[in-house]
């Protein structure tokens, strides 16, 4: 093999190899190319997603407060319900001393 031959046949390598990458390149940009109306689905969903997020986390804080406020409340109607008890049981003793000091007075 000469040197015109060998040149030749290293052209024709060259040329083959980048033949075979530039085919590769295009077959691949081919599977994934995103069309024009793909890119606006993706960006209408991602929107969606966005005021989705959004919605969630105001229903979080909503419950949160909502949360608080019967906690709240709750610790408020159990201070209620402790203050009527011991009114009750004050008010069952005073009874119990008036029957006592009636019966006392009764019987005398």
């Amino acid at each position: 093999m000469n040197r015109t031959e060998f040149i030749i046949a290293t052209a024709i390598i060259l040329f083959v190899a980048f033949a075979l990458g530039w085919f590769a390149n295009w077959l691949i940009h081919r599977f994934i190319r995103v069309s024009s109306s793909d890119v606006g689905e993706l960006d209408r969903m991602a929107q969606e997603l966005h005021e989705a997020e959004e919605t969630r986390d105001q229903a979080i804080t909503y419950l949160q407060q909502r949360e608080a406020e019967l906690t709240n409340q709750l610790t408020q109607t159990e201070a209620e319900l402790r203050a009527t008890m011991d009114g009750l049981r004050e008010a069952r003793q005073d009874a119990e001393q008036m029957r006592a000091h009636i019966e006392r007075t009764g019987q005398s």
